[in-house]
């Protein structure tokens, strides 16, 4: 789907964003990464804008780690 390092920038942009969401959150976690794989499917894959798309759906992401 993505190459090597398309995939390692998705995964250190989801870890970052999700730095104070502890682990066992999945279902946060998956959010986030759900909308920021989805953003990267329509071609965004600029970090900066990677990283505004995790944010936003993490403060919406139900779950009181906002």
């Amino acid at each position: 789907m993505f190459d090597a390092a398309t995939t390692a920038l998705l995964r250190a942009i989801l870890d970052e964003v999700c730095q104070n969401v502890p682990t066992a959150e999945t279902g946060t976690r998956t959010h986030v990464a759900t909308k920021i794989l989805e953003a990267a499917m329509r071609g965004e894959v600029a970090p900066e804008v990677l990283r505004q798309v995790g944010r936003d759906a993490l403060s919406r992401a139900p779950t009181m780690w906002h």
